[in-house]
């Protein structure tokens, strides 16, 4: 049952304020993607306009920026889609520990659940639930993407003021994923994954180097999930195994 609202609703203004401070620090990270993106648009050859549509259409961060990268490729539409699937199919579970109870329902609620980014997250998240209001959490996810599409026609001026393409620009795309792997798989525990999504883009660029990209991202799904799928066998096997030696010493 969803927690009732919080009395601060009674009062918009202070809400919407701390909305905004809430989102200062992640505009910080956000506005300068967001000009990444509006560059990586122009110089793709891409139509401006497709900066601003992705940031207000899509709002995904990452995905907005690989986006850009398979459409400049002519990429078939539905390795756009796979791909897209796979790299959001997070945000499904968001929705179980985000706040939304504590946003009004209708508009307001439906666009929290729209605009739950992994920022928006990790910041209302860990905020205690009495704290939060529905301005509050709303006014917050507007700024940050406000944040988003200002800094993707920021990029599209620059890039179209530039007398010629910057020389590597894109390298800016692949640059972010070496980092949020890098950043995914700190400890040990998550070498296997690194290891599995190699042999998986491997094998598609060898068995079908044209659909590759899906191809490596079935075969990346597959392999993690028998890999886990072993794991919690054999952790529900040595724990039958531990509460049954037990059982035959008290018979013993």
């Amino acid at each position: 049952m969803p927690a009732p609202l919080a009395p601060a609703d009674a009062a918009p203004a202070s809400e919407r304020r701390a909305g905004l401070a809430d989102s200062l620090g992640v505009g910080i990270g956000i506005f300068p993607l967001g000009v990444a993106l509006g560059m990586l648009v122009v110089q793709a050859g891409l139509p401006w306009w497709l900066a601003p549509a992705l940031s207000v259409g899509v709002f995904a961060g990452s995905v907005e920026l690989l986006l850009v990268s398979l459409l400049s490729a002519g990429t078939p539409l539905l390795t756009i889609a796979a791909t897209v699937f796979a790299l959001n199919f997070r945000h499904v579970f968001y929705a179980f520990s985000f706040p939304l109870g504590r946003v009004r329902p209708g508009l307001p609620r439906a666009y929290s659940l729209y605009a739950l980014i992994d920022e928006a997250y990790a910041t209302y998240a860990l905020i205690p639930a009495e704290r939060l209001s529905s301005a509050r959490i709303v006014t917050g996810q507007l700024a940050m993407q406000a944040y988003w599409v200002a800094g993707g026609l920021l990029g599209v001026a620059i890039a179209s003021a530039l007398p010629e393409p910057i020389e590597g620009f894109e390298f800016a795309l692949y640059a972010l994923f070496i980092v949020m792997t890098l950043d995914a798989v700190r400890s040990r525990r998550e070498i296997p994954s690194v290891v599995l999504a190699g042999l998986a883009m491997t094998a598609a660029i060898l068995l079908a180097p044209d659909a590759a990209l899906l191809l490596g991202l079935a075969l990346f799904t597959a392999l993690l999930v028998l890999r886990f799928g072993v794991s919690l066998w054999a952790e529900r096997r040595t724990g039958r195994g531990a509460q049954a030696g037990p059982a035959r010493e008290d018979a013993s």
